[in-house]
């Protein structure tokens, strides 16, 4: 080695002094003689001149210099207490710095640290001083370079000057918000970026060797790491780097949690001269740790532990008589090559250090471990030849997991993450992540998720293998983790020269990296190319050009689909098995890797199969040599625990010895089909059998019995049974409060364990209405009984919960199941029904002195209007709790808009059903609603933090800017001309017979409404049939519904009406011009605005409006929109009135939803006949109704107050273009809502380039445009464009 070496500059250093080459040589030299002296504490020193405030702002003088802080003119004026920034004491009292530093060296230190702890502009931020971090960090360098040539011209001794690289106040690796672990207040380029300044100026101001010190945060260090590197590279040359880490506490970890082991894997990629721990603790409590740091570390070691542990005053009580044997022990038992001091030492502890090392000649013996596989998380990892096969967890992989997928894009990040732990518990060596996904921002998901698991240790104890196909989504991942991490991957497919480049960057992160056997012609498949591929890649990668340890390298060999009925395929495995032997034996020291799941893919859904065939996959490549893949951890058989027939056609299958191996396999899958459809069916006789011998049961078992299986038939029965029974129920209540609340009470619990279903709620809850309406005049001639006798007596009251959709709404469903649940739990209901006023809503609580309020809603100006809510109960001093709920609400929503409005009791967001009775319980509880309030407001707080920090991290373009980035047609050269609908104006469609709707009927939201959800691959109708948990229910469900459904077509008790019509139009700007013809295309009836996509998207070149698929106006191109609405609800508040004098709860939700089902047939039954005759433009389609669901045709249908055009307000337009109150009895209320609420409207577009999208969040420069644009006023523009701000208004 050697202390500068010249290599290829790009930039020239302005040095004031010669570089001095031979600094490496000597250090070498003199470490093999003696042990050589680090300075003490610079800020322990400066505290013994008792400075002041003056001392730091004074204009300085120095060495004949009367300018000497030339930059620092505003020494003045600056606001902030500048005391205790002691790196500016190098501008402002130079000669203090100087002296100190000539005091060290005269003690007997080697090497002196620069006066620049804090010398970034990340620290001096703090001050208002970045624009002084140059020179901070120049004069400082010069100082120190000119006291160390001074004394070693005195002394003959050679000196040194180190350039001290601090860790800066802030850390990548842990978030400065308690509420939001993935948050980080700085990011690793940013550090880069202060890092590189610091280190050019302290180079060229004199330095010799760069300390990066006092590393609290691993992923700090290999940020300054990486701009050193860069540093050599841009000026040509090579510097000695010293890294000196910090173990806060006896826990043996540094304060991002990392062992010294881990520590120092995460680090030795740069080659450092020496390595150590400095500060936080004393000699004591130093020791084990600098043991431990001594055994692993292959280069030199040093340390500079406190004068001891701070004492009760903040001072250190070693002197330096104690001090001196405690690091002469170090010295002598091999610890250290170096020694100092940190915090409360002075130059007399290093003059009593230097004395006592006179004379002790070195004993540490640097290690020359194997060179194997080193990685790290928390911990560290090696992998040797000898080391068991390692485990990829490969569910956090939106590509391989729909489940983990689901989570990432419901922004449920807590869970991704409880997915990743499991993956650890299940014996996963290793953690694969991937966000590969055309719908996701892969960069800015890795990043969240990497920051967010890097705060959990039982995650990041393992190391981590960042896996995209994109490289500068893996490079997002290594920029958050600080261990050693392994690249998944590069490949030679982008060419030589690329490859070399991504290489060597991956390098410069400390990066391990996978291979993929791919080349510039593609993927490897049969031996021989994975073997030319991976040895090319091998040569290249430890070769001078890149420098990679042989060791760090895996290959990927592309493990591939077998069993797909294709000859060729059929070798895939053995080809895979075969190369790994020779790729191990011509690239030695590399590592072979694959994804195991690809191998099976034929058989998906028959896990049994796949997990066979994994496994003795593995068993074979194992012994090949294959050392790692990515797996489910602790899904895999043993190889030895296969059934021995299945075991024996995986092997046939895979090692290619049957040419009939995949037939004999699918032969098993078709048993392994019948299997499992025989458990999803098993059990129905027993049931049966079980059905009919209930009604032998005890009065009490067969009452609890009809609740819980939802039976009505023989309740009043029963119950007149019971009533008969004085002793058992004296009173009629007692019954209620016997075993029908008993009954309850198991269908509450059966509920929240998931192990009962909404239908089945609903259904139980008709029975018991039954029950007590049964009951009700006996107990109301009990109750005036008594009253006659005891005028005085009061009755009993259960919680009085007011249920309200508020103003302007009209959806209820929700409201309604929710109502029936706490119903169903013996709280009091008051169902206000839909479009409530505030007035009203509050009212009623007053007047029934209810102890909650529930408000619902299911559109956006429902949020408005609960905030509205909450305003108006602070006014009146009211003190109720408050729930929400409804479809367009959320827990986010509550805690940022509505809970900040009403602070006298909580505010508390119900998701679904399912939780509102434990909601209602703990705000009525006297033990429980203290302690409940205090968590939900703390909750909510956090939650607020997030949002507004979620705010600042988004980013976005300005309007300008996305209108320059909008969709470009060539509309002059389009292959046709837009058509023209088959007439322009309007066209009614009025009591269209209901069973022309059925065929289109979507099936699937309707499942939602009864919150039943199939598991994958059971989703979608019909598929939730055979699911193993909700399938029997939904088909219990659905078959209720179609013969309500029936009951509603054949008796009429629902009419559909709807209404379209056609307009010429052309698009200005984000607008959309409507006209009365083509031949007054010159003036405008109506003008429909659109809003435009604003938030930056990962490779996004096109950013949105609905504008853009309608021809502009100055394009002589003549364009046309449609316009619809449609209902299928007139008639519904008759049907749910039925439903109602019956106590139907049941069937009055199962209408509502059925009603909502029809509207959208309707809606889709319009839209195909406008594609096919109405407008014409696609009058060949053929498709079916589940075609049509799928949305596989031409055109779209987009409506107000969805994710393409989020503003209601353009209704108001659409209904003065469609006349539709008039026309289709369809109306609208004053917040845009529909009625009857099973209605849909929208816009036609015929454009084939059409297409869904979401305008996602805007800012406030577009929403200024809108309101202008719409004669609207900022404020009312922000009210109903609310959910969609980019912005907090």
């Amino acid at each position: 080695f050697f202390l500068i070496y010249k290599m290829a500059a790009t930039k020239s250093l302005n040095r004031w002094c010669p570089i001095q080459e031979d600094v490496e040589e000597y250090l070498h030299k003199t470490l093999a003689e003696r042990i050589m002296i680090i300075d003490g504490a610079m800020g322990t020193t400066i505290q013994q001149y008792k400075l002041g405030e003056e001392e730091f702002r004074m204009p300085a003088k120095f060495d004949g210099d009367d300018n000497w802080c030339a930059g620092f003119q505003d020494r003045a004026t600056v606001p902030k207490d500048l005391k205790g920034n002691n790196d500016l004491l190098s501008l402002t009292r130079p000669d203090i710095i100087y002296e100190i530093h000539k005091r060290y060296f005269e003690a007997g230190a080697d090497m002196v640290e620069t006066n620049t702890f804090s010398g970034t502009t990340v620290a001096q931020a703090d001050y208002s001083l970045e624009h002084l971090v140059y020179e901070i960090n120049y004069k400082s360098a010069q100082l120190a370079k000119m006291a160390a040539i001074e004394v070693e011209g005195k002394t003959g001794v050679r000196r040194f000057c180190a350039g001290a690289v601090g860790p800066t106040n802030r850390t990548l690796s842990i978030s400065p918000k308690v509420e939001n672990a993935a948050y980080r207040n700085i990011t690793f380029q940013e550090l880069v970026t202060a890092y590189g300044e610091q280190v050019l100026a302290l180079v060229e101001g004199g330095c010799d060797i760069i300390f990066v010190e006092t590393i609290f945060d691993t992923l700090n260090a290999k940020a300054a790491l990486f701009a050193i590197d860069v540093f050599f590279e841009d000026y040509g040359i090579k510097m000695p780097v010293v890294i000196s880490g910090t173990i806060v506490d006896m826990s043996g970890r540094t304060l991002s949690g990392q062992t010294t082991e881990a520590f120092w894997v995460s680090v030795r990629h740069a080659n450092p001269f020496c390595v150590g721990l400095n500060c936080a603790l004393g000699p004591d409590q130093m020791r084990p740790f600098m043991q431990r740091m001594s055994n692993c570390a292959t280069c030199y070691t040093h340390a500079y532990p406190n004068a001891g542990l701070p004492n009760a005053m903040g001072g250190y009580d070693l002197t330096p008589k104690q001090m001196a044997p405690m690091l002469h022990a170090w010295a002598k038992d091999g610890l250290v090559n170096l020694i100092g001091g940190c915090c409360g030492t002075t130059p007399d502890h290093i003059k009593a250090i230097a004395d006592i090392m006179v004379g002790l000649k070195p004993s540490r013996v640097i290690p020359d471990p194997p060179n194997v596989m080193r990685l790290s998380g928390l911990e560290d990892m090696v992998i040797t030849d000898a080391s068991v096969f390692q485990n990829i967890g490969e569910r956090c992989n939106v590509a391989g997991s729909i489940r983990f997928k689901k989570m990432v894009v419901a922004n449920d990040w807590s869970e991704a993450a409880a997915v990743a732990t499991k993956q650890v518990e299940d014996g996963a060596q290793l953690l694969d992540v991937n966000f590969d996904d055309g719908m996701l921002d892969g960069e800015d998901c890795m990043r969240k998720f990497c920051n967010l698991i890097a705060t959990e240790p039982e995650i990041v104890k393992i190391p981590v293998v960042v896996d995209s196909s994109k490289f500068h989504v893996t490079i997002a991942g290594l920029e958050c983790l600080q261990g050693k991490c392994i690249v998944n991957s590069i490949s030679l497919k982008v060419g030589e020269e690329q490859f070399i480049k991504d290489a060597k960057l991956v390098r410069r992160y400390g990066a391990a990296v996978i291979v993929m056997a791919f080349d510039e012609q593609g993927q490897a498949a049969d031996c021989e190319a994975k073997v030319r591929i991976c040895k090319r890649a091998y040569d290249l990668l430890v070769s001078d050009k890149i420098g990679f340890n042989p060791v760090d390298i895996v290959f990927d060999l592309n493990i591939l689909t077998i069993c797909t009925g294709l000859e060729e395929h059929n070798n895939y495995g053995k080809d895979f098995i075969n190369a790994t032997k020779i790729v191990k034996e011509q690239c030695p020291g590399s590592k072979i890797s694959g994804g195991l799941s690809n191998l099976s893919f034929s058989f998906r859904g028959l896990e049994v199969i796949r997990e066979a065939m994994h496994s003795v996959f593995l068993y074979h490549a194992i012994q090949a040599g294959m050392d790692m893949a990515i797996v489910n951890a602790g899904n895999l058989p043993g190889y030895d625990d296969i059934d021995p027939s299945l075991r024996e056609m995986c092997e046939a299958a895979i090692l290619n010895t049957d040419p009939n191996a995949t037939e004999k396999l699918l032969e098993r899958a078709e048993i392994e089909k019948t299997i499992i459809e025989e458990k999803k069916s098993g059990g129905g006789g027993q049931a049966a059998k079980k059905a009919a011998e209930w009604r032998s049961l005890p009065n009490k078992e067969r009452l609890m019995y009809s609740l819980i299986k939802g039976l009505d038939k023989d309740i009043e029965t029963d119950i007149e049974e019971a009533r008969q029974d004085t002793i058992a129920y004296p009173q009629p209540l007692n019954i209620i409060e016997g075993p029908l609340m008993e009954g309850m009470n198991t269908i509450g619990d059966l509920f929240g364990a998931g192990k009962m279903f909404l239908p089945q709620v609903i259904k139980s809850a008709r029975v018991m209405k039954k029950a007590v309406a049964y009951l009700t005049p006996f107990m109301e001639a009990e109750k005036a009984r008594k009253l006659l006798e005891n005028p005085d007596m009061v009755s009993k009251k259960t919680g009085c919960i007011v249920l309200a959709t508020v103003k302007g709404d009209v959806h209820d469903i929700g409201k309604n199941i929710v109502g029936v649940v706490l119903g169903c739990n013996n709280y009091e209901i008051v169902d206000m029904g839909v479009m409530c006023s505030c007035e009203s809503i509050l009212n009623k609580a007053i007047e029934v002195n209810a102890d909650v309020i529930g408000l619902s809603g299911l559109i956006t100006p429902s949020l408005d209007e609960m905030v509205t809510v909450a305003k108006e109960m602070t006014r009146r001093g009211m003190s109720l709790p408050v729930m929400i709920g409804g479809a367009t609400t959320s827990r986010m929503h509550t805690a940022v808009k509505i809970e900040p409005c009403y602070n006298a009791a909580p505010v508390v967001h119900v998701l679904d059903a399912s939780r509102a009775v434990a909601v209602v319980s703990s705000l009525l509880d006297e033990e429980l609603k203290g302690d409940f309030a205090a968590d939900t407001r703390e909750l909510y707080s956090e939650m607020r933090e997030e949002h507004y920090a979620s705010l600042e991290e988004r980013k976005f373009l300005s309007l300008a800017k996305c209108r320059d980035l909008a969709m470009k047609t060539d509309w002059k050269s389009r292959p046709s001309a837009p058509v023209k609908p088959s007439f322009l104006g309007k066209r009614c469609y009025k009591n269209v017979p209901l069973e022309d709707l059925l065929p289109y009927i979507d099936w699937n939201p309707f499942f939602a409404v009864w919150q039943l959800r199939g598991k994958y691959p059971n989703r979608g109708y019909p598929k939730i049939f055979d699911d193993s948990t909700v399938g029997a229910e939904a088909k219990k469900v659905f078959d209720d519904a179609e013969a309500i459904l029936a009951k509603i077509v054949k008796g009429r008790k629902l009419t559909a009406n709807g209404i379209v019509a056609f307009y010429p139009c052309n698009s200005v700007g984000d607008d959309i011009e409507v006209y009365e013809s083509d031949e007054t295309r010159g003036t405008a009836i109506a003008t429909l605005l659109t809003l435009r996509q604003q938030e930056l998207r990962e490779e996004q070149a096109e950013y949105l409006a609905m504008s853009d698929f309608i021809a502009p106006k100055g394009s002589g191109v003549q364009d046309y929109i449609g316009l619809f609405a449609c209902t299928a609800g007139l008639g519904m508040e008759k049907l749910l009135a039925d439903f109602e004098a019956k106590n139907d709860d049941y069937g009055k939700i199962m209408a509502q939803a059925l009603g909502d089902r029809l509207a959208e047939a309707f809606a889709e039954k319009l839209h195909r006949e406008v594609r096919t005759t109405e407008w014409g433009y696609s009058p060949n389609e053929e498709m079916t109704p589940e075609d049509m669901l799928k949305v596989s045709y031409q055109g779209i249908r987009p409506a107000p107050g969805y994710p393409s055009q989020p503003d209601h307000t353009e209704k108001a337009t659409m209904w003065k273009l469609l006349q539709a109150t008039d026309l289709a009895s369809i109306e609208l209320t004053e917040s845009l809502a529909m009625l009857p609420a099973a209605s849909v409207s929208g816009m036609y577009f015929a454009n084939p380039e059409s297409k869904y999208f979401a305008v996602g969040k805007i800012q406030k420069d577009q929403v200024v445009d809108y309101a202008a644009r719409k004669s609207m006023d900022l404020d009312t523009a922000e009210r109903w464009l609310a959910p969609i701000l980019g912005y907090d208004r």
